[in-house]
């Protein structure tokens, strides 16, 4: 459930704060839900995947290629990563295909008639022939001048408008964890005896490395013929053939046989049981005879042990630097993190903190309730900033932890109220408001005017050299064209078709521009117009729509007649 919730939010690119958790968990649980009723459908219909394709799709991964070639490192740690090893990831992916070709088995199945694929081409192919007068903002009012009486009336009727929001200026500590990284060094002695301490561990531990060959039990092979196959490629090895080629032969692990059969180290937990305890009897190099478990069957070789392993310091004298410091660092700032607090309540002030903490005390610019930028955006510091507690009472904040990396402390240094501004500094504001209110007022009556000579049909020429306007022409404009301002062709698809006479319609476009749109003549598309490589792509969409819309109705079907126990659609996942 955790897992199909974080792919919703991956998908969508949300935050798990941004989304009510009560919605985002049914739409998780209804995509499991369709999921299993799906699962069981391509089961009833004994649908299957063939290992060949497994095989290629997995070579195909560019998660698992590196520069366009595949890498078996690299996959199995990507599926590592998804918590799965390969005989799961395989089985993982065969459902996924089960899915993707039930989906497919419908959008592929639909034909498209001819008389469908000319009332598509009519439509997607359509093209219209229109006019229009365009009266844009500012050409009208330029020498109107915006009176201060004007100005001082919209102001004492707006006031409401120009409220400046109560703010405060802080003063604030922050603890880092990047600060704390700076203090800390690690000296050759440290790193000897941490070395010196993972080695004495490493070898007190049991690890072994193993090689498979996989004969995959499935639809294509039932689990006798993988016992004879197994057989038979077991005595080969033992005849003399190489394992790694018989891996390459027989191998339905294309991970593992690209490598020799090789699946990495076990501590005795990483592979199913039987190939463990199997393991645990084979000596260095010893092949084991066919081990069954829920993949197949497989054969084992045991090809290391872990005891002289253990890399030398110089290679990793780095890496525990680095793992040094960052115990350090979490172990010191958790420290810190508790004495901060308990200075925070038990101090007036900042300037204790600072020098019990070695922490700056820093100051804002002033900020409001609606916050600020940087770390003032996050809202539990402005919440803490405008608390009974800090502003009225004049106490320090309770320890704000902004996230994983740093806390903040802060106190109010000073508080401005809420405030209406002055006129002179809204003025300017107000007279470009005004104005442009003006001018929208005078170019929807120079527009109306139009509109009206032209539906009189007489006047409209005069009006538009007085007013120093003009007609611009659109020909033969498609449906996705850019020829003309967006917003003009929609409204142009938009209007009905004319008959005898052009049809008129008026439009304000977002940027304040009034239009006068006059749709002349609309020519309808035509399949025979159409290139090959488009009449194939219209095809195939219509069909592949057509096709969607029966696999929903499929799958709704589906659901209305499953008997869905949560309980067990939950732990089927």
């Amino acid at each position: 459930m955790q897992a199909e919730t974080q792919q919703f939010l991956n998908s969508i690119g949300a935050g798990i704060d941004s989304i009510d958790q009560e919605l985002l968990e049914q739409i998780a649980l209804n995509q499991l839900i369709e999921q299993v009723i799906l699962r069981q459908s391509t089961e009833d219909a004994s649908m299957a995947i063939s290992s060949n394709e497994i095989d290629r799709q997995i070579l195909q991964t560019e998660a698992f290629q590196i520069d366009g070639v595949f890498n078996s490192d690299l996959a199995v740690r990507t599926m590592a990563a998804q918590f799965l090893n390969v005989p799961q990831y395989r089985a993982f992916l065969r459902q996924q295909l089960l899915l993707v070709q039930m989906a497919n088995a419908y959008s592929s199945s639909n034909f498209v008639t001819k008389a469908e694929l000319n009332k598509v081409a009519e439509l997607t192919g359509q093209t219209r022939d229109f006019r229009y007068i365009s009266i844009t903002l500012g050409a009208r009012t330029l020498g109107t001048a915006i009176s201060n009486n004007e100005i001082a009336a919209y102001y004492e009727a707006n006031t409401d408008n120009f409220i400046e929001e109560e703010s405060v200026l802080l003063d604030y500590v922050v603890l880092s964890k990047n600060q704390i990284a700076g203090e800390i060094q690690v000296d050759e002695a440290q790193l000897r005896a941490q070395y010196e301490s993972e080695r004495e561990a490493y070898e007190g531990s049991s690890e072994k490395r193993a090689a498979h060959i996989l004969f995959e039990v499935g639809a294509d092979r039932g689990e006798d013929d993988a016992l004879a196959l197994a057989g038979a490629a077991r005595q080969r090895i033992v005849d003399g053939e190489d394992f790694g080629a018989l891996a390459l032969e027989f191998s339905s692990d294309v991970v593992s046989a690209e490598e020799g059969g090789d699946i990495g180290y076990t501590d005795g937990s990483a592979f199913p049981l039987e190939i463990e305890e199997v393991l645990e009897s084979l000596t260095l190099n010893e092949l084991s005879g066919p081990v069954v478990t829920e993949f197949g069957v497989h054969l084992v070789k045991l090809t290391e042990d872990s005891e002289n392993l253990f890399q030398p310091y110089e290679e990793v004298a780095e890496r525990i630097e680095r793992d040094l410091k960052s115990a350090e660092v979490e172990l010191i700032y958790g420290e810190r993190l508790g004495n901060l607090s308990n200075l925070a309540f038990e101090t007036g002030d900042l300037l204790t903190i600072s020098e019990e903490l070695n922490l700056v005390i820093l100051q804002s610019e002033p900020i409001g309730r609606s916050g600020g930028s940087a770390i003032f955006a996050n809202q539990a510091l402005i919440t803490a900033a405008f608390s009974d507690a800090v502003l009225l009472e004049g106490n320090n904040s309770d320890v704000i932890e902004l996230d994983t990396e740093q806390a903040v402390v802060l106190r109010v240094r000073e508080f401005t109220e809420a405030a209406v501004q002055p006129l002179q500094e809204v003025q300017p504001e107000i007279a470009v408001i005004l104005r442009t209110e003006m001018e929208k007022d005078e170019v929807q009556e120079l527009g109306n005017r139009l509109l009206a000579a032209a539906v009189a049909g007489e006047g409209l020429d005069e009006l538009l050299v007085e007013n120093e306007l003009g007609w611009i022409v659109e020909e033969a404009v498609e449906r996705i064209a850019f020829t003309a301002n967006r917003e003009i062709i929609n409204k142009a698809f938009e209007m009905q078709r004319p008959t005898s006479e052009a049809v008129l319609a008026t439009i304000t476009l977002d940027n304040g521009t009034f239009v006068l749109l006059e749709l002349n003549q609309v020519q309808p598309g035509a399949i025979d117009s159409l290139e090959e490589d488009e009449l194939i792509t219209l095809t195939d969409t219509l069909a592949s729509s057509l096709g969607n819309s029966d696999f929903e109705a499929f799958l709704n079907n589906l659901k209305g007649n499953a008997d869905i126990q949560l309980r067990d659609v939950i732990e089927d996942f």
